[in-house]
Formats: C-alpha cells, structure tokens, sequence
C-alpha cells in the first residue's frame, strides 16, 4: 500500500472520532487568527495586490473573500485569503516543522467548506487533520526542503490542501488519494523572493490552497495522480528535499496520527514579521528594559542558529540596507535598529522605510553562528551589547513568545484578532466573527461565519 493511501486511510478513521477538547480550542484560536491577520492584510499595502487581482474576476461564487462584501470561486477565494494570511508575515507557524499551516489550510477548508454547504464540525475536522498531517510531513525532513530552496509550507502544503478539498467535497478513498497525487504536479513555493524581499512569498500558501482545491475538483472529474506523491522516485521528498529518507519518516510519525496532536504545540506571531525574527526583537526589547541606551552602543552581536542565518543574514550587506519597507521583514539588523532606534515593532514598520538614523545604526549590528542550539524546535536569540564604557550586556531568549514552551494567553490572542479585525470589518462584524467562531463545532453550516466576513467597513480593501 502506499504512503499516500495509508495517509487517506488514517485521515478517514480519524474524521470518526471527535476532536479532543484542547485540539478543538486550538482549532477555533487558530482559525480566529488566521482570518483576523488575512483582514488586515486586506486593508493595508501589501493587500494591493491581491485587491487588485480580485477586481479582475468575473461573477460571483459561493466562497467568502477577506474584505470583501461578494463571494467569489473557491479556488481563487483560497488562493487569495490564503495569500492574505501571509502577505504580512503575522500568521501562525509550528517551529519543529517550520509550516505556516493556517496561510494554507485556513484558506482552504473555509473555502471548501462554503462551497460544499459543509457543516461547521467538518471545516474544523479537516482544517486540524490537514495541520497533523502538514506537521508531520515538515518533521520528516526537517530544514530539508528550506536547504534546496522550497518553502515546505507551500510544497507540501498544496498536498494536504488537497486532501482537505476531497474531504469536504465528499469523494471517497480513491478520489481523496487521486487528488493528493494531482496536486503533487501543482507544488511550487521558492526562496528566491530573498533576492529582493519580493511580495510573491505571500503567494506561497495561497497557490497552495488554490492548487489544492483544483486538485480535488479534477480528481471529482475523474483525473488520475501518482499514488506515490510522497513515497516516489520523484515524488514530493525526493524531488524537494532531496531526501529518500524522508517518506519512511513520515510513515513512522503517523503511527500516532489522531492519537498525538501537534495543532496545539503552534506558535502564535505578534509581531508582523519573520519568525526567526521575533526572539531577537524580544532581546532587544530586555536590553532597552534593563537601561541600554543605544547611542552608547558600540557593537550589537547576534549570535543566530545556523537555519535561520541564511533567510535573516545573508546575504548582510544586503540585510542591512534592505531594498524595500516589506523587505525588512526578513532582515535582522533592519529590525533591531528599528527597534532600537524607531520604537516598537508593528505593522506600520513595515510600510515606511528605515529612518536615517536606524539605517545607520544598522553599522553596529554584526552576526555569529549560534552553535548551541535546539533550532528548530525552539526559536532562539542571543544578542551580546558592547559599550564604550561599561561591561558587555548579554540576553538570551531560550524560545519565542507565543510557542508552546511560552504560550500565549488567550486574551492576547483574541486581542490581537480584534485589532487586525477592525482594519476592515465594522464591530459588529467583529463580534459575529468571535461568536460564528465560538459555535462552529456546533453549527450546521458556516452561514454565520461567511455572512459577518461580508460586513465589510468603509475601511475594506474590496468594499
């Protein structure tokens, strides 16, 4: 039997049973992020271009668009919701794996769902079974698909996407297995976007989402894919990460599979950046808090794991002067400059260009590897300040905020949701929003769901 046809399998037996408590509550937070971060994302500069690709379509369709008040096709609803998650780097991300797994799968379950008139129990059982299975393919190669260029978050993520789509439009073990092999031919996602800090990485997980739908529909029209997507000899291991062992550990890793769940070890974001990032802004942050005056400074080290260094270091010279606002969202001496300099770190640090006296501060800002590191399972910082007159400042930030070893409280979630949600929807919207939420498991439909995603506020992108 296949790895793929072993995956479907398990899927199916799991979708049986109900979701345990704790994964059914991270379920509902996660979602309630992810949309919140893909409406403001609708209202801001790095939404342009999806509004404006949005305006190009023709008709209307059964699936809800952030920001809009019409719904539009399920496949470019996903493609471009999921494209918003991610367009301003504040989505969800489980660190072992190194998946954005709600940019992908949020996209793609709200979408499917509406389409197929699914009920509100079936988005969340899809949208948790597709982060397990996600998780487990980014920990049967860790950093080895990141190491050859492709961002596992869209690569494989067009996979489970499709098997989320074949779920909710109802086909059976083949189609669901046809549609996994079909979207294998659909994976795409490269790091090239690094060389300019391009916008086109915000496209990664909604192409995904997209691919994924089409995948199912085609498998519902009766196409056939490679039932050895995974296990192959050129199937999404090999030909991505370049790792013939990675399939047989995947199978190892879904022995558990609806017994260990890793939805709720995932970190939320609350600064709209990358990742790696978050920890060395936090360091700054103790060091301000501990006096440090930064005219006084003379050096700031970053000690940075190796699998972060070559998305948020190198190339330096081009770090330190990035070619855009949204490029700094991968820089790490931009950031701590800003930081240090400018004040704290938000959304509309990232639609304004350096000051001129960050940018020169980025001169004082070096790096060195950090070898004692338990990358990537924790996301770690250490920063070391050298001053003219004092005794050197060491901070270490263990692991990020918001990931399971420091977790958020839900307060801090559900704040962060409200002013990302008010960027585009009025509060009465706000507050449906919350309540469709709350009540999914329970809900019929996801009517309610869809209905307060359309009020949209004069401040909306689509209005």
């Amino acid at each position: 039997m296949s790895l793929s046809r072993r995956i479907v399998r398990a899927w199916r037996d799991t979708a049986a049973r109900p979701l345990p408590p704790e994964v059914l509550g991270a379920a509902k937070a996660h979602l309630l992020d992810a949309i919140g971060v893909g409406l403001a994302a609708s209202a801001s500069a790095a939404g342009l271009p999806y509004r404006r690709f949005a305006a190009t379509l023709r008709g209307e369709g059964p699936a809800s668009l952030f920001g809009a008040a019409h719904g539009v096709n399920p496949a470019d609803a996903a493609m471009i919701n999921g494209g918003l998650i991610h367009s301003l780097e504040y989505d969800d991300t489980h660190t072992g794996s190194i998946v954005h797994g709600s940019a992908v799968l949020a996209a793609a379950a709200l979408a499917a769902a509406e389409a197929g008139a699914a009920g509100g129990a079936a988005l969340l059982g899809a949208y948790v079974r597709g982060w397990e299975v996600l998780v487990r393919i980014g920990l049967a190669a860790p950093g080895a698909f990141q190491a050859r260029g492709f961002q596992i978050t869209s690569v494989g993520g067009a996979l489970v996407a499709a098997l989320i789509g074949a779920d909710l439009a109802g086909l059976d073990e083949d189609g669901m297995v046809m549609a996994l092999g079909i979207a294998l031919s659909q994976g795409s996602g490269v790091f090239e976007f690094l060389s300019n800090g391009s916008s086109v990485k915000s496209l990664h997980p909604g192409w995904a989402a997209h691919a994924g739908l089409i995948a199912a529909h085609f498998a519902a029209c009766g196409m056939t894919g490679p039932e050895t997507a995974l296990d192959g000899r050129f199937g999404l291991f090999a030909s991505f990460a370049g790792d013939p062992g990675g399939p047989a550990r995947l199978d190892a890793l879904m022995a558990d599979f609806g017994a260990q769940w890793h939805l709720p070890q995932a970190a939320f974001k609350f600064h709209p950046c990358c990742h790696y990032l978050h920890p060395f802004i936090e360091a700054a942050e103790a060091l301000l808090a501990r006096g440090l005056e930064p005219a006084r400074l003379r050096c700031l080290t970053c000690r940075v794991p190796a699998g972060a260094a070559g998305i948020i270091c190198e190339p330096w010279a081009e770090k330190s002067a990035p070619a855009s606002a949204h490029a700094m969202r991968w820089s790490l001496p931009a950031v701590l400059a800003a930081r240090l300099v400018d004040g704290p770190i938000g959304l509309a640090s990232f639609e304004r260009p350096l000051s001129p006296a960050a940018r020169d501060f980025t001169a004082r800002i070096a790096w060195e590897p950090m070898t004692d590191t338990a990358f990537p399972r924790v996301f770690e910082a250490e920063l070391i300040a050298t001053l003219d007159d004092a005794e050197p400042l060491r901070i270490r930030i263990a692991d990020v905020y918001g990931n399971a070893g420091r977790p958020a409280p839900e307060d801090a979630v559900r704040a962060k949701f409200r002013a990302n949600a008010g960027l585009a929807l009025p509060g009465s919207a706000i507050a449906a929003l919350e309540e469709a939420i709350a009540k999914l498991d329970r809900a019929a439909s996801v009517t309610a769901l869809g209905a307060a995603l359309r009020q949209v506020s004069s401040k909306g992108g689509f209005a």
